[in-house]
């Protein structure tokens, strides 16, 4: 484990290095483009201005900007008891120091997402239509994978990398504006230099319509691919990947077609759910393309039932080579090396929630959020008061009981 965070840590300081000689490029030649030479320094310090701005948000308050945008509400044990229970089990089956809050979606349309900076300060959020469609063992498997991304730090490097592609796209937009609308009256003015100031401007138009392309499939690649790491994480905290497996097919077959639901689903953390909700964006058919953020569905489940051997990163790694077909795995070599055996393990045979209970206890989550009062009456009946009524005299509707 530790290993597979120690190359993801490389991989990320690589990665940002590079985003950021894109941005850094694009604010000299923009600069150079603009005000003449010797207008690169200019371009490089508002680069820098707008990278710095945007990466102090997102350190500090990306988090629950992403919570914030979901309509995401926190909640105690009380509020839901299963879902506490479950990310507090998988808390400590991946030994993550601290347990992380947990959030309550309400959205119809099953999914999940992970946010926050570290492992100490981390979120957990999942929709009301998750909770009511899953079994607890599928649930496991999908606050599992939202462990596995906090745990191999991919939440904070993902929100990092998003933000360096946000700021390079910034950029290009007021690059391409400024050039066009502002660089010609610079080029009538100007006295001498023409030639070298057109080139560089070609230059920079050229970096700034390529830059944001190029940035964005390199993050939609390395988003994919993390996406393979947490299915490998979840297999091994749960030990049981077919539970995964069947959630997947599950939230996927919910919400393959578009809808309404989809509609409002903000494009900024789109990436960040379990299998994204835009269906241009999911890679739901038999094979990725360049703007996917997520590898197929169909293709991580029949990895997770690949792995007949056993739940480890070895038993994932082997399992993605024989149904991708592809020479190398995606498990960093020296996790591999390291990797102990996990035996699969099927969960405890416990009696099946009704679809009925489920809703209930999603909802009466919603409620309790709400402020509402719960009174159980003796026939029975549970009273949900809205907090405008409390303090008043209440009739029960079945039995007449007052409360």
């Amino acid at each position: 484990m530790w290993e597979q965070i120690r190359s993801n840590q490389r991989k990320s300081i690589i990665l940002v290095i590079v985003m950021a000689f894109f941005l850094l490029a694009m604010g000299w030649f923009g600069g150079e483009g603009f005000y003449g030479p010797g207008g690169g320094t200019i371009g490089l310090m508002i680069a820098i201005i707008v990278w710095i701005l945007l990466t102090l948000t997102s350190y500090f308050s990306g988090h629950s900007i992403f919570l914030s945008i979901s309509g995401a509400r926190k909640i105690k044990r009380e509020d839901h008891e299963v879902l506490w229970n479950v990310v507090e089990e998988m808390k400590i089956a991946s030994g993550m120091p601290n347990m992380p809050a947990v959030y309550i979606v309400d959205d119809p349309t099953p999914n999940a997402f992970a946010t926050g900076r570290s492992p100490d300060k981390a979120s957990v959020a999942v929709t009301t239509g998750l909770l009511e469609r899953l079994t607890r063992s599928e649930l496991q498997g999908v606050i599992a994978h939202e462990m596995g991304h906090i745990q191999n730090r991919d939440v904070l490097y993902m929100m990092m990398i998003g933000v360096m592609v946000g700021a390079i796209a910034l950029l290009a937009d007021i690059g391409v504006r400024m050039l066009f609308y502002g660089g010609r009256g610079r080029r009538r003015t100007s006295s001498g230099g023409g030639q070298a100031q057109a080139i560089m401007m070609i230059v920079a138009i050229v970096l700034m319509i390529l830059a944001p392309i190029v940035a964005q499939i390199v993050y939609f690649a390395i988003s994919r691919k993390r996406e393979y790491l947490a299915d490998a994480s979840a297999s091994q905290f749960t030990r049981y990947p077919e539970a995964l497996a069947s959630a997947l097919e599950k939230i996927s077959g919910l919400i393959r077609k578009p809808s309404k639901d989809a509609d409002k689903v903000n494009r900024i953390i789109a990436p960040s759910y379990i299998i994204n909700p835009i269906p241009a964006a999911r890679g739901s058919g038999e094979k990725a393309s360049l703007f996917s953020t997520h590898p197929p569905t169909k293709e991580r489940v029949r990895i997770l039932r690949a792995m007949a051997g056993g739940a480890g990163f070895g038993d994932y790694d082997m399992a993605f080579r024989r149904v991708t077909g592809k020479p190398v795995g995606v498990i960093p070599f020296r996790s591999l090396e390291a990797a102990e055996k996990v035996e699969i393990k099927k969960p405890d045979d416990m009696p099946a929630e009704k679809h009925i209970d489920r809703v209930r206890q999603s909802t009466d989550a919603l409620w309790r959020l709400n402020k509402y009062t719960f009174i159980p009456c003796d026939c029975g009946t549970k009273l949900k008061v809205p907090p405008e009524l409390q303090g008043q005299r209440i009739t029960c509707p079945h039995c007449g009981r007052k409360h």
